[in-house]
């Protein structure tokens, strides 16, 4: 074990990790602390999951949600319109090397207060008393409730349909087109099944992660090896091409497509924050959670590069076929003309496999998040959704208001496309909009600084203020349009949703009599010492 000496300095380094005992037991100066359940009892909030996941667990849940190979799969379409090739492998690079400092940051908070209400309870914690029910209200109702998780599991549901739907129209030699009622009926069935997943035992959950890493690990391995040997001579490119060829076919000015293309990596290398809701089932979690993000964003960026290195390279030099082709899915286009029709289905089959664990990891995250909220009472119901089954040990009845949500959410997409694509884009907005808050609040809100043991000692502020510059950034491109001069069918619609959102909430928030302003005084103290006095903070 590694202890801290006054007498002793060691250089500074980007990362400071203090080392856990065996036992679960964590030393902070020479004051030992108990870990766990200590660490969260030191929050205020006694423990009520099973602590079953261990570190390799909290990142396969983590890297599993990323799912990066399925989510690649659903969002090529963000990347092959503003540029291609170049987009597609230098865009991608651009992007997760800043995505990469997002995760630094928030990787850092984690260690320092682990709990599953990570996002509001650290806004409440640092922000200014004048402000942090107000701010701790607007990330727990705006991220919590609807715009972040349960708007990203829905966005995943949805995927999975038109993935599947895909796979048929493939099995089918183009002849069975779903219709969006089809679809929708699927999305349904989804709903239910993950939602029966996630109300099963956390030990069940966790044992189900080592699985879900190996399929989320091998399968753009199997890709990355086969299609460079299966794709025809037609198809296939020249390094000049796949690493430096431009083609656009959104109208928009090569530099701006190009910036557009960004898109793609923040769709895929989103989620990296679940296992901050997983802390309070996680052991060790002050250092297991903080590394599962950190190297969740750091191996699914290189899968990532490495697979739209591949494609660059056997995608042939036609993009707007794949665009535009009857199947509907690029990748799985990509795919037919590389593989054919048997090989294509037996390789989609796995991709809609991996989503499926995608969305159930997702709809697990979205009911912690949603109880812990409840558990401080920011949530219409609270009561009710605070309720943990004593038989499963997990919050089944969060895990059903979010599916009820999200088939709430799920119903736009009768309205078309472009309504749908908006709760698409403000799961992103929503969750940049929560990290970007208790972000700042660490160093704008005058509280003391207490790091965890995962700790970036002096590099804690530029990695923060290169963190907030890149998410603002984000947050712009995300509201724009697909192509110049949109319709009304065209518009990009997510700002007006997303203002909406925090217009809901605002107005929820001070509302006379009734609204949070008179009864929200943010996290709710759970657990009090054996003296009767809630333990404090021992982190220092």
């Amino acid at each position: 074990m590694s202890t801290r000496s006054n007498e002793t300095k060691k250089p500074p380094s980007l990362v400071q990790v203090e080392e856990l005992r065996v036992d679960g037991r964590l030393e902070c100066d020479t004051e030992t602390v108990a870990s766990d359940n200590a660490a969260l009892a030191a929050l205020g909030y006694k423990q009520e999951f099973k602590r079953a996941f261990g570190p390799l667990a909290v990142f396969a849940f983590s890297f599993s949600l990323a799912g990066i190979f399925p989510s690649i799969a659903t969002v090529l379409i963000f990347a092959l319109p503003y540029g291609g090739p170049v987009s597609m492998v230098w865009g991608w690079a651009i992007a997760v090397f800043f995505i990469f400092f997002t995760g630094l940051a928030l990787a850092e908070l984690a260690s320092s207060a682990p709990t599953s209400g990570g996002l509001y309870y650290w806004t409440w914690d640092l922000a200014s008393p004048r402000w942090r029910n107000l701010l701790s209200w607007i990330v727990g109702c705006e991220y919590t409730n609807c715009m972040g998780l349960v708007a990203g599991f829905a966005s995943v549901e949805w995927g999975l349909s038109v993935q599947i739907m895909a796979a048929v129209t493939i099995g089918t030699d183009n002849s069975f087109v779903p219709t969006t009622a089809q679809t929708f009926a699927l999305y349904v069935a989804l709903l239910i099944v993950h939602g029966i997943f996630s109300s099963l035992a956390t030990s069940a959950i966790a044992l189900l992660q080592t699985l879900y890493v190996l399929v989320n690990t091998l399968l753009p391995l199997a890709v990355v090896i086969a299609m460079p040997i299966a794709t025809p001579k037609e198809f296939k490119n020249t390094a000049a091409y796949a690493f430096g060829a431009f083609t656009t076919c959104a109208g928009w000015p090569d530099g701006f497509a190009f910036v557009l293309s960004f898109l793609a990596p923040i769709y895929v290398i989103s989620g990296f924050e679940s296992s901050i809701h997983l802390s309070e089932e996680a052991h060790n979690a002050r250092t297991a959670v903080p590394w599962a993000i950190v190297r969740t964003v750091a191996i699914s960026s290189l899968i990532g590069w490495a697979i739209n290195i591949v494609f660059a390279f056997c995608m042939g030099t036609d993009l707007e076929s794949i665009i535009d082709n009857p199947i509907g899915q690029p990748t799985a286009t990509i795919f037919f003309n590389s593989f054919g029709r048997n090989g294509t289905l037996a390789l989609w089959s796995l991709v809609a496999f991996a989503q499926y664990m995608v969305g159930a990891n997702a709809l697990t995250v979205a009911s912690r998040q949603m109880f812990a909220f409840a558990r401080d009472r920011g949530l219409p119901f609270s009561g009710f959704i605070y309720r943990m089954n004593k038989r499963t040990q997990t919050p089944v009845n969060a895990v059903w208001v979010s599916a009820f949500i999200a088939f709430l959410l799920g119903l736009l997409v009768f309205a078309g496309p472009t309504t749908y694509s908006a709760i698409f884009t403000i799961s992103l907005a929503g969750q940049y909009t929560a990290f970007a808050i208790p972000m700042a609040s660490r160093f704008l809100g005058g509280k003391k600084w207490v790091p965890g043991p995962f700790t970036l000692g002096r590099f804690g502020l530029p990695v923060t203020i290169v963190a907030l510059m890149w998410m603002a950034f984000a947050m712009v491109i995300l509201a724009f349009p697909a192509r110049p001069g949109p319709t009304a069918k065209s518009m990009n619609y997510m700002v007006v949703v997303y203002c909406g959102w925090i217009g809901l909430c605002l107005i929820y928030y001070y509302f006379p009599v009734y609204g949070g302003a008179r009864w929200f005084r943010g996290p709710q103290k759970t657990l009090e010492g054996a003296d009767g006095v809630v333990l404090e903070r021992a982190f220092a």
